[in-house]
């Protein structure tokens, strides 16, 4: 299958289930096989949605579901980028495509954010999943302090304009937006 039959195929069942409209563990279950397919080869990526920047990561738009019932996004993460603790308010889906991400739940216990469980290692061709029914709240980091990381993320709305909220260690909330690094999406549509 070429790269942009590949995403075609992920977008399309993708609405298909999002036409069911199945509640949100169905949903991750559902998704997650498709996911798994997706990641499985990375030659569907265009190189200018998989660039690191030396400053911070980078969340490039590559589908938004036109009712906003799903988005997806590739995060491309420079050597020891992190993100703040944090959570999404939706389901997820997180597949690493290339390289290696660390991530860490959290929960607020006795007016501070503790971690919750070990360090997860997630390695190329590994999916993490958060919402709020399963657990919403973590900090994601490359896994390599010498190279790129880039995945893939599945969210159940338009994740670059949902209200979220980042969390400081003594638990202080902060609501933000994410939005995107980039003002253009990738084209997958044109037939070759």
């Amino acid at each position: 299958m070429s790269g942009s039959s590949r995403f075609r195929t992920f977008i399309r069942e993708l609405t298909l289930l999002a036409d069911q409209r199945l509640d949100e563990p169905a949903m991750l279950q559902a998704a997650k096989p498709l996911m798994s397919d997706l990641i499985s080869n990375d030659e569907w990526l265009p190189d200018a949605f998989a660039r690191p920047d030396e400053r911070t990561y980078q969340q490039y738009l590559l589908h938004c579901d036109p009712l906003e019932r799903f988005s997806l996004v590739s995060f491309v993460w420079g050597p020891g980028q992190e993100t703040p603790i944090h959570d999404h308010t939706v389901w997820g889906l997180l597949g690493v495509l290339r390289g290696s991400e660390t991530s860490q739940r959290y929960q607020i216990a006795e007016g501070a954010m503790q971690p919750e469980g070990a360090l997860e290692i997630l390695e190329s061709g590994d999916i993490d999943m958060v919402s709020p029914t399963i657990g919403d709240i973590h900090k994601v980091k490359n896994g390599s302090l010498s190279k790129s990381s880039v995945s893939i993320h599945l969210y159940g709305g338009n994740i670059g304009a949902i209200n979220r909220h980042a969390y400081a260690r003594d638990a202080n909330i902060k609501t933000f937006r994410s939005g995107y690094s980039r003002n253009v999406t990738p084209n997958f549509w044109e037939h070759k």
